[in-house]
């Protein structure tokens, strides 16, 4: 096991200038790292992988130097169109160190445990950095700390000699990362689960949710099993982090007749902001984002999400109703008002980074559960 701030310090002493990437649970001891010893504007928790390496690539045209952009395995289909269509060698040869957390790993053709989401990515990662013609390393919990220096110094000089990315492949359980830190104090009294709550009691019941990626759509899942209705009301975006809403938006504008709800995060909403100008031509759409400034899942990095004005933002781009809330009275006020309106309504709700350490994952195969969402979805089951 490689503990986390020396591994920082190694990469500080081997010249790189810039952090940025998403946060994945593999790696949130180096973003924790990160968080404690880097400082804006070294360090950036970009909006996706893609424009992490977009700012790499921007550092070392101004400088000269070396940017190291972390991602999860999942991220590197955002990351294959600049990497093989900008920072290539074969186009402007910019050299970047690629972290990547290794979800799904695959080892002696056997592969781990893990998530559905995870296992095609797992099997793939190391054909996709075969395919982008990326030089590795894969990082195990077999090696030590001068093992990682010495693989990070080789991959760095054949990146700097040859003037290409070059990536860092870790395994799971590498770094060390100890317990998650508790939340911070925060001025909003209500939970992502109790938003969530609050805006079921009041919608619809033949409401049809899709909801984003991580703790929110467990919590879903677990509302539903508490009240006794079918998880198959709902669709679960276990993966794809950031296209929740689009899915929303496929599926309200071919059955305009039902009423949608997303249920999405702040991380999600600032990955593919773009995505608002579809979502606002569907009058059928409820957009909730619960932002709780943080991505909670992968080590409660901090989002951009407490410093912009997602209300605005999303009229701009032409929701018809917009508001912003942090309490459970006033959300349901403002849930009715959006109904009402007869538009695409959007609304922010502020909550603080607490959440239940005993969240169950949806059983069964998730062939079955979207089965049973597309029988929901054209009415065989309506409450």
């Amino acid at each position: 096991m490689i503990d986390a701030p020396r591994f920082l310090q190694m990469l500080e002493r081997r010249g790189v200038g810039l952090y940025a990437g998403v946060p994945d649970s593999a790696l949130k001891a180096l973003g924790r790292a990160l968080a404690e010893q880097i400082a804006a504007p070294r360090h950036i928790v970009a909006a996706n992988e893609g424009s992490a390496l977009g700012l790499a690539a921007g550092h070392h045209l101004a400088t000269g130097g070396l940017a190291c952009v972390y991602m999860q395995n999942s991220g590197l289909g955002h990351a294959a169109n600049p990497l093989a269509s900008l920072l290539s060698a074969d186009v402007y040869g910019i050299p970047v160190l690629l972290i990547i957390g290794w979800r799904g790993e695959v080892l002696d053709g056997v592969q781990s445990a893990d998530e559905p989401q995870h296992v095609q990515q797992g099997r793939i990662t190391l054909p996709m950095l075969d395919c982008l013609e990326l030089p590795y390393a894969v990082l195990g919990p077999e090696h030590g700390d001068r093992q990682a220096e010495d693989m990070v110094g080789a991959l760095i000089n054949q990146g700097l000699a040859r003037s290409r990315p070059v990536a860092l492949v870790v395994r799971r359980g590498v770094l060390d990362a100890g317990d998650d830190p508790p939340p911070g104090a925060s001025p909003y009294g209500l939970s992502r689960e109790q938003a969530l709550q609050a805006a079921i009691a009041v919608m619809p019941p033949d409401t049809v949710y899709v909801a984003t990626t991580g703790k929110a759509s467990r919590e879903l899942y677990s509302h539903r099993q508490v009240s006794g209705l079918p998880p198959g009301r709902d669709f679960l975006t276990v993966g794809a982090m950031g296209h929740a809403l689009q899915i929303a938006v496929g599926a309200a504008l071919a059955r305009p007749e039902r009423r949608f709800v997303c249920l999405d995060g702040d991380g999600a909403f600032i990955m593919h902001m773009g995505g608002l100008t579809a979502a606002a031509q569907c009058a059928n759409l409820l957009h909730l984002v619960i932002n709780n400034g943080a991505h909670e899942s992968a080590g409660g990095a901090p989002t951009q999400g407490f410093a912009i004005d997602m209300p605005a933002i999303a009229g701009a781009c032409g929701y018809g109703f917009v508001a912003r809330v942090d309490g459970r009275e006033d959300l349901q006020a403002r849930i009715g008002q959006g109904l009402a309106a007869g538009c695409a309504a959007f609304i922010e709700v502020r909550v603080n980074a607490r959440s239940r350490a005993d969240l169950p994952r949806p059983k069964g195969g998730l062939g079955a559960a979207k089965a049973e969402f597309m029988r929901h979805l054209a009415g065989a089951d309506r409450a």
